[in-house]
């Protein structure tokens, strides 16, 4: 077979996601075939330093050979049992290290197969929660501009990117949008309650009506308009206008979650206890499919002891599947055991004063925005004449310029248009010194393009 046969199958027979038809039928398509730590190979034997983690998710490195061995045991003794009435050893142990894990007492688990059904099970679960106290008004979600919270239906409805919904409505109706923290700083004198973000939730839920709001959705830090790191004390402010108004407080941490920030969830490193942590990616490193929603015991317990309730009216076939969730053991163990979340915190100066060197070099840098080993780099025309991109820039910018320069480079990362123009840097979390600054200098090669091109 080759390799031009292959690309010719992938484009004839393989539905791409999230990707323009015009680059899927370039001749150029990527085919990597092979992983090894943070570097990716293709079927032309190509090295490239993979940016982004796969999609945020490769925490523990490409090409273990421990998780796949947890994969094949399990495999080979139960490749298959449900959660619905019963239980299966893989899944327990699991919830169980999961629940050992987080804050506080989020400690029982649904597990689910991606991101956007974990978002969409926990916003069935506040509406049935509710619901199983009496309150069957509280139906409506409070969620942010430019958020991403997933794809299905009701996680798209929770989604604030007009954009990616445009193409799919009516949709789930019942949320208030309310705005992102991008560039708010807590003012002179007050607190994070001051902020114009925060005033503007407790706006949307007098308006509402507080009786008919279920929960608010939010990351802690958010990923769509480019690792937006809140303003210190902004997660208690949520927590308290939630505790005022009975609304569940839920923290999409499918990016944030286990060890992306430098501790094993975002809710950890911005001390706060949601009621509700939705996850996916890391829980298995991307070596099989799995997701999940932690909630709080006595949610659970209250649903569950509900006469009008009994049980959370949900599930799936695949949901807590003993290979996934083996894999998720084996995945979690390895990152505890070589303590990759403390490695994260270790490396994120020298991470961030790479950052600053490269913000320094090229004036197509308006700035960088992140925290552990989640970034975003934001582009403008000039920074030190303060020329804005014009739109043509932008766009020639995300499909043509950046591509071909992380080519020639040897980096995989994801240029980003939501909100802004962006160069997304999220790479595993195995990666030492050596491999952040062989990323570093790639994305310099990048920026000198961009610095090129809009000069």
């Amino acid at each position: 077979m080759t390799r031009s046969d292959l690309r010719a199958r992938a484009q004839r027979h393989l539905f791409p996601h999230f990707t323009r038809g015009q680059a899927w039928q370039a001749d150029d398509i990527s085919m990597i075939v092979r992983g090894e730590g943070s570097y990716l190979f293709d079927d032309r034997g190509n090295r490239f330093l993979d940016g982004l983690s796969g999609l945020f998710c490769v925490n523990l490195g490409h090409g273990r050979t421990d998780i796949p061995a947890a994969a094949t045991k399990q495999m080979e003794q139960l490749a298959y049992w449900t959660n619905w009435g019963s239980a299966h050893p893989a899944a327990v142990d699991a919830a169980t290290l999961i629940a050992e894990l987080a804050p506080g007492d989020l400690d029982v688990t649904f597990f689910v197969n991606s991101g956007s059904e974990a978002v969409e099970s926990a916003i069935k679960f506040v509406r049935q929660f509710h619901r199983s106290r009496g309150e069957t008004s509280r139906t409506q979600i409070v969620a942010r501009d430019m958020a991403y919270h997933g794809t299905t239906l009701g996680a798209l409805a929770v989604t604030g990117i007009p954009s990616y919904k445009e193409p799919f409505g009516p949709l789930m109706p019942g949320v208030l949008r309310v705005p992102n923290t991008h560039g708010e700083q807590i003012p002179d004198g007050g607190t994070a309650a001051d902020l114009p973000s925060v005033r503007a939730i407790r706006t949307a839920i007098e308006e509402a009506g507080p009786e008919t709001v279920a929960a608010l959705f939010a990351e802690p830090v958010q990923n769509s308009r480019g690792a937006l790191v809140p303003p210190e004390g902004y997660w208690q402010a949520l927590r308290a206008l939630c505790d005022e108004y009975g609304i569940l407080l839920v923290a999409d941490e499918v990016i944030c979650g286990f060890g992306r920030l430098g501790d094993w969830f975002g809710s950890t490193k911005l001390d706060v206890i949601p009621d509700l942590i939705t996850f996916a990616k890391g829980s298995t490193s991307g070596y099989a499919p799995l997701g999940g929603v932690l909630v709080r015991r006595p949610l659970v317990d209250q649903l569950l002891e509900s006469p009008e309730a009994g049980m959370f009216s949900h599930g799936a076939t695949w949901g807590g599947h003993p290979v996934s969730t083996a894999v998720s053991v084996a995945n979690l163990t390895a990152l505890r055991d070589e303590d990759v979340p403390g490695k994260v915190r270790g490396l994120e100066p020298h991470f961030q004063l790479g950052l600053d060197r490269l913000r320094d070099a090229h004036p197509s840098v308006r700035e960088w925005r992140g925290t552990g080993f989640f970034y975003a780099i934001e582009l403008m025309g000039n920074r030190d004449t303060g020329r804005e991109l014009t739109a043509d820039q932008s766009g020639e910018l995300i499909r043509e310029v950046m591509p071909r320069a992380m080519r020639e480079v040897g980096l995989i990362t994801r240029p980003d248009d939501r909100g802004a123009t962006m160069l997304m840097l999220s790479p595993p979390l195995v990666s030492d010194a050596t491999v952040l600054d062989d990323l570093l200098d790639k994305v310099d090669g990048v920026l000198s393009a961009v610095d090129g091109h809009v000069a």
